[in-house]
């Protein structure tokens, strides 16, 4: 009951971000946005969303194969399992709260949850690695093509949002495979605990956790030891992510512009608004993420189809997965 409180806490406080940020970015422009969007081309818009999903099912697909038990956890399920994962992405800050629920509905299956852990951990990791390439490939275009003279000051914080997830990655991926290091911390943490009377029995609690490391190691091992599964794991991500970026592209094309923008532009837009979002703590980096865009993809079009361009690229990138992944996790719920 707890837990469905403050699903829905968080839910209206988003609610009211989001009334917000649309007041603040489209009311001034808003008869001329309507417009706009009332001679979309469907095809083009049908294109968007078909490429979103394939960014979803990307990250399913690597889950599904990394847990490898298809009696068990079927394709379809991860599918759903990711769609439900986005919605508890969207509405914590940080994105916090996705991971922890996946690692919850892969166990539901009849798999350990030290399998579930790691294989959640595995597809972070060869999501954020592949993040960090494109971060890469996205500031050599720009230092390249020169693209946003006039954002210096959130061009820093993009870099400074590249130097987090290559951190993220490296502790992460630090944390699956030494012993020693996530031994001493898990200790620590349990010493610490036992301190403050949260853990009465601390070898107990150590036995126990000491355990369950090993199983997680072990899994993590198999998962990330063997170069192909990294490699396949990445490459799947950045097909993934390419999707992901180039999907205002074909929303300029649906909003029948075929000019201002070009896969460099877009794809290089995109990954610096998803970079400078990545530390925003309000769910949906609401906010945070409509100002990036604004400042960015502003540089090639004018006001009315950037602000057009931005209520359809967050209703498929956001809203969509969110209102999808809510429901799907209401019908679960009510099946249990």
């Amino acid at each position: 009951m707890e837990t469905i409180k403050n699903i829905k806490r968080n839910s209206i406080i988003l609610l009211i971000i989001t009334i917000i940020v649309l007041f603040f970015f489209f009311f001034f422009n808003l008869e001329s946005i309507v417009i706009t969007l009332s001679k979309i081309n469907l095809f083009y818009l049908l294109i968007a969303i078909l490429l979103y999903f394939i960014y979803i099912t990307s990250k399913a697909y690597i889950i599904y194969k990394s847990v490898n038990e298809k009696d068990k956890l079927t394709f379809k399920e991860a599918v759903k399992h990711n769609v439900i994962t986005q919605f508890f992405n969207g509405i914590t800050p940080f994105s916090t709260g996705g991971q922890p629920m996946e690692v919850y509905m892969i166990a539901e299956h009849g798999i350990k949850v030290s399998k579930a852990t790691s294989v959640t951990i595995e597809n972070f990791i060869f999501y954020q690695t592949a993040l960090v390439i494109y971060g890469v490939i996205a500031v050599a275009c720009n230092w390249t093509f020169n693209l946003f003279p006039k954002v210096a000051l959130l061009q820093h914080l993009v870099l400074l949002g590249f130097i987090i997830n290559v951190i993220v990655a490296v502790a992460l991926y630090v944390i699956m495979l030494s012993k020693t290091i996530t031994g001493k911390v898990s200790n620590w943490i349990i010493t610490f605990l036992g301190k403050i009377k949260i853990i009465k029995n601390i070898p107990k609690a150590k036995a126990y956790w000491d355990e369950k490391l090993e199983e997680f190691h072990g899994v993590s091992k198999d998962l990330l030891g063997k170069r192909k599964i990294f490699i396949f794991g990445v490459l799947i991500n950045f097909i993934g992510l390419t999707c992901l970026y180039i999907i205002p592209l074909f929303i300029m094309y649906g909003l029948h512009d075929f000019t201002s923008l070009n896969p460099i532009t877009a794809i290089t837009s995109s990954a610096y608004v998803l970079l400078v979002g990545s530390f925003v703590p309000i769910p949906g980096a609401s906010g945070g993420i409509e100002y990036s865009f604004v400042r960015f993809f502003g540089n090639f079009m004018p006001t009315v189809l950037l602000n057009a361009l931005l209520i359809v690229w967050r209703f498929i990138t956001y809203y969509f997965g969110m209102i999808l992944g809510g429901f799907l996790f209401s019908t679960e719920k009510e099946s249990d």
